[in-house]
């Protein structure tokens, strides 16, 4: 345990100094340095609580090995931070609370400062007593909060939290009535057909090719707009695309695992390894897409501010803030993952 404290505290630490190297010398280093360490810290605790979330059903389900669900989650979890993280970043730093409403500079970012820190420390409470908890409720939270003791409850976007909230309600349902669903189908066409293997051989690479195809339109709606635009019916169509080559990809892949099996259900484990293994991947690409946000959304902000003094125009995000995210959220995964899940 005190290995795992210590290789964390070690790169808070150097988190610190690449702001110094990247910041440079000024009268605010000092700040930035500070919230480097402390969304470092946040993303830390976003790696060793929320990852969890994505790696445990295949754990769970003996699909992927403890080591090989970290390694999975490590790459795919840093690709979605670096490659589609940046709209989520800019909704923390300025969408729920109004910096017009902050004053000035200074208690802007004292105010986000403060919204990190106790995310952070309330995630690290919950991970510690093996609590799985939301870290986007916890930011969410300290970022509102922070605003409300900084302006009062007039700094709050309530349009946008309202949209926050809605969507904390909305996800689980949508996501219980799809998984209800894709459920049912299963049961329905394979489980339940007297040559199960046969119906997994015909019904597995099409569900494959479902999850995969989900997974191309967003990537193209979300992950490549910063290299070229794309509109929802051709994202649709791409996706459309993905999903038919991975289903006939898939095909002779099923068809050769499936040789020589029993016809009973412990056989479909089998050959539902790769749909498991290849769903907590990409879950994890999202994942790192949207929470490395709670981790580097006040840090961009502060960064901003403390070095143009402006803290009311959209959020830049540089680069190497974006890196602290996606690393903290590995080395919290390798470091204290496990335990969640």
């Amino acid at each position: 345990p005190m290995v795992g404290s210590g290789i964390a505290l070690v790169f808070m630490v150097l988190a610190g100094q690449s702001a110094v190297f990247f910041f440079g010398q000024s009268s605010n280093t000092l700040i930035v340095v500070i919230a480097a360490t402390f969304g470092a810290y946040m993303a830390l605790n976003i790696g060793a609580n929320d990852v969890a979330n994505n790696m445990g059903p295949a754990v769970g389900s003996n699909a992927l090995t403890m080591g090989g669900a970290i390694a999975i989650a490590a790459v795919f979890e840093s690709a979605g931070a670096l490659i589609a993280g940046g709209d989520v970043v800019s909704t923390i730093a300025k969408g729920i609370i109004a910096p017009s409403s902050m004053g000035s500079a200074d208690v802007f970012i004292w105010a986000m400062m403060a919204a990190l820190l106790s995310s952070a420390l309330w995630v690290n409470l919950a991970t510690w007593v093996g609590a799985p908890v939301s870290t986007t409720h916890s930011v969410v939270g300290g970022v509102m909060g922070a605003g409300i003791a900084a302006a009062g409850f007039a700094a709050v976007s309530w349009g946008t939290m309202s949209k926050i909230a809605a969507s904390w309600v909305i996800s689980p349902v949508l996501g219980g009535i799809i998984a209800a669903g894709f459920l049912w189908f299963i049961k329905a066409r394979i489980i339940y057909q007297p040559d199960k293997i046969a119906a997994a051989r015909r019904w597995v690479p099409m569900l494959v090719g479902i999850m995969a195809g989900a997974f191309a339109s967003y990537l193209a709606l979300k992950g490549l707009k910063k290299i070229i635009k794309i509109d929802l019916p051709t994202a649709l169509f791409i996706g459309l695309a993905v999903a038919a080559l991975v289903w006939v990809v898939m095909i002779p892949v099923i068809r050769r695992q499936s040789q020589g099996l029993e016809n009973r259900n412990r056989s479909l484990k089998i050959l539902f390894g790769i749909p498991l293994i290849v769903s907590a991947a990409l879950l994890s690409f999202a994942h790192g897409a949207n929470d490395v946000a709670n981790a580097v959304g006040p840090l961009a902000a502060i960064v901003q501010a403390s070095g143009t003094g402006s803290f009311t125009e959209a959020v830049n995000i540089p680069f190497w803030v974006m890196i602290i995210g996606a690393f903290g959220i590995t080395f919290g995964l390798f470091l204290f993952g496990p335990k969640l899940i």
